[in-house]
């Protein structure tokens, strides 16, 4: 080798290192001027020069002008197709290589890995393995391990790992890292542990990714343990620390872990603020979440993407939906995942028409959902009952092939329920390939906000028979189909076997549950004993249902118990003086009706009014009692008296208990006659076409006598009436309801 040879190498090394390809040309081009036939070395070096550089035609040009090129040329050049995705090139110089050495197997083995060709890197391995002339190195089973760990084929590493215990190479990190990888990745987190206390040094990569595979399998004390024994740790580890206490529901410690890092004066990164914006999501801890803002603000991360987004997470999350619109607008670029939090942010914080509007906002800017977004879509529908935005939904999800995802096939279900549409949603769930507890928990739902208890107990009873595990969710649905239909031994059973079998500790609204299952069932004494022995006191919810309850049955002793202990955790809830005041005012007791309703308005308190509200035409309808502000008012109480004469003549009798007022009966029976659901009902009858269910939401509990005057209306009409109102659905058909006049 010449030195003006090893001067023009040195100098292509030099432009290899400022990235200056230009140089590089010009420089061979001297070459070719200056030597006519540049020596091997030389010439491998321009090889490695264009293949840095991606440059492969002159590479390939140069390495056929050598006369006599040698093992580093064949695997130069071998080399540079490996790395650049022509894999048929590679192959090809593989097989006119008069003699392959490690270096080249191993290349061949790296290209087809690179190249996401994971069976024929299996194939070349078995052949280089045959190949007795060639010596496994650790390059060659640290390859191996990494394709093994990437495709989750683990038997495969556990293959190579019994070759590299053969072989003797089990105590080199090189190897021992990728492998404790694979272990860790597949979820074998012993077999990790094993391969990292047997190896004779670690360094900071294998550390990071013990302690990733640890938290992943939720040992979180064994990860503590490792984080704090690691000789150095670098921003990965923290970043692990931070992710993983995150993902195991221990968001405190991911931020104080948080706090330590920034002590430590080391590099966050997009994945340490996204990890820690969620702990702070789920702590509700808005303030350390602005913090936390205020700091990536200052950072190189104000404009990134993935931060973009888990801010806005975060301020969704806790309740500062506002905010979370700020930062969403101030976005460069937005993707799935930006729209996507912020379209849940608007679910999670009651903003269901929001949701919707920002779903089709996102598509008209040319983003296409998945089946994240679509799935959050369509439960916002559901929660706004609005059967037919979910309807284009749903036949969105069918072009699309979305509808495949349980997601959107759950949510579906969960909106047909909701609507009221409990046989199409029962279709929906029948057509599911796949289900899981969340599918099952959506259908006994919908069944149960109709009391139809046996459906929904079948349906629970067959989840447990499929072997899936039920959640709180799943037992609310069940113990309130009991409730609602006087199942109270069944319930009350039901509710001893989620704690005793199932390991689920109740939440107040279980409790809440139970309490209306005595209750509704006139057993009030055993309602009143129950809270009593509950380990805390029932919530707001749970003493309006007893004092509903108390309503029902006219028990005003316990109902005034349950109005004090309402009054005395929320004393500015009109409830209490609504309800109480039914009990009295149902006893005859106008006195103490009229000094309630003085304490109200003494303390300025108004009972919240009722609304009742249909769709027609993508229009929402909306009416109190008595409204006349329709444009229809005129042939609505025109359609009211014509039906009140026929009902009159099936034998419809006014329930006089349904009005608070003491007033002469003909005032009540005209109240009565002009409640909301009455109204809505008649506008269907007047403007929905004929065959189709006249659908109306209700914010308030259908009266006693719309309840009742909605049956003969349904037989009389020969229309089906769906009522959704704040306890459940009631499908009125043919003079009867589907709760069974129990609700």
């Amino acid at each position: 080798m010449s030195s003006l040879s090893n001067h023009y190498s040195s100098l292509l090394k030099l432009c290899c290192e400022t990235h200056n390809h230009n140089q590089a040309k010009k420089l061979h081009c001297h070459i070719i001027k200056t030597l006519r036939h540049p020596d091997t070395f030389l010439s491998n070096n321009l090889i490695n020069t264009y293949s840095k550089f991606n440059n492969l035609s002159y590479a390939r040009r140069v390495f056929d002008q050598i006369t006599h090129p040698n093992f580093f040329s064949w695997n130069t050049i071998l080399s540079a197709y490996s790395k650049s995705g022509v894999i048929s090139e590679m192959k090809q110089i593989f097989d006119q290589m008069p003699v392959k050495d490690g270096v080249s197997w191993n290349t061949v083995i790296s290209g087809y890995v690179n190249c996401k060709m994971g069976e024929d890197s299996v194939k070349f391995y078995r052949l280089m393995l045959r190949d007795g002339s060639v010596n496994l190195n650790r390059i060659t089973f640290s390859t191996m391990l990494i394709l093994s760990s990437s495709q989750s084929w683990i038997m495969l590493g556990k293959q190579i790992h019994g070759q590299i215990l053969k072989f003797g190479f089990q105590s080199y990190v090189f190897v021992g890292s990728p492998l404790v990888d694979m272990y860790a990745k597949s979820g074998l987190i012993y077999d990790a542990k094993r391969v990292f206390e047997e190896l004779s040094e670690r360094n900071t990569v294998m550390y990071n990714t013990m302690i990733t595979g640890l938290l992943r399998c939720g040992m979180v004390d064994d990860s503590r343990r490792l984080f704090n024994e690691m000789p150095e740790k670098d921003s990965i580890s923290w970043t692990a620390m931070v992710t993983g206490l995150t993902q195991n529901g221990l968001e405190r410690e991911a931020v104080n872990v948080f706090r330590e890092m920034r002590q430590e004066n080391l590099a966050i990164d997009q994945f340490t603020f996204g990890s820690v914006l969620t702990a702070c999501g789920g702590l509700l801890a808005l303030e350390q979440g602005k913090q936390i803002h205020a700091y990536v603000i200052r950072t190189d991360y104000k404009d990134n993407i993935f931060v973009g987004s888990a801010l806005v997470d975060m301020y969704s999350k806790c309740g500062s939906i506002r905010q979370a619109e700020l930062v969403f607008k101030k976005m460069g670029r937005k993707n799935i995942v930006s729209w996507t939090a912020l379209l849940v942010g608007y679910g999670q914080n009651g903003l269901s028409e929001e949701a919707v509007r920002i779903f089709c906002e996102m598509q008209r800017n040319g983003v296409d959902p998945d089946e994240f977004t679509l799935g959050s879509v369509i439960s916002s529908c559901a929660n706004l009952a609005s059967l037919e935005e979910g309807a284009q939904f749903h036949s969105q999800a069918l072009v699309s092939g979305l509808i495949s995802f349980i997601t959107v096939s759950n949510a579906l279900v969960t909106l047909y329920g909701k609507c009221g549409s409990i046989e199409d949603s029962h279709r929906l769930f029948n057509e599911m390939h796949i289900k899981d507890e969340i599918s099952w928990t959506a259908l006994v739902s919908g069944y149960a906000q109709f009391g139809k208890a046996k459906q929904t107990i079948d349906l629970f009873e067959g989840m447990l028979g499929d072997g899936l595990k039920p959640d709180g969710v799943t037992f609310i649905g069940v113990l309130s189909a009991c409730s609602r239909a006087g199942l109270v031994e069944k319930g009350l059973k039901y509710f001893d076997s989620m704690v005793k079998e199932h390991g689920i500790k109740p939440i107040p609204d279980h409790y809440t549950c139970l309490i209306d299952l005595l209750g509704r069932a006139g057993r009030l004494q055993e309602a009143k004993e129950f809270i009593k022995q509950m380990p805390f006191q029932p919530d707001t919810i749970g003493w309006a249902t007893l004092l509903s309850s108390c309503r029902l049955h006219g028990n005003v002793e316990i109902g005034k118990w349950a109005s004090d202990s309402l009054l005395e955790l929320e004393p500015q809830n009109p409830a209490s003086y609504v309800l109480l005041s039914s009990i009295y005012a149902a006893k005859g007791r106008w006195d103490d009706v009229a000094l309630l309703r003085r304490g109200m308005r003494n303390k300025g308190m108004r009972k919240e009014p009722g609304y009742s509200w249909i769709k027609y035409k993508n229009k929402v309808h909306v009416f109190s009692a008595a409204d006349r502000s329709n444009p229809y008012s005129d042939q609505i109480y025109e359609e009211l008296e014509r039906l009140n004469c026929k009902m009159v003549a099936a034998g419809y009798v006014p329930d006089m208990n349904s009005v608070l007022h003491d007033v002469e009966d003909s005032e009540k029976i005209k109240m009565l006659r002009h409640h909301s659901e009455r109204l809505a009902i008649a506008f269907g009858l007047i403007f929905v076409p004929p065959g189709l269910p006249i659908r109306v939401v209700k914010n308030l509990r259908v009266c006693g006598d719309c309840h009742n005057a909605t049956k003969f209306i349904s037989k009389i009409v020969q229309r089906e009436i769906l009522v959704r109102d704040s306890v459940r659905f009631h499908l009125f058909k043919d003079g009867s309801c589907s709760c069974g006049d129990f609700w």
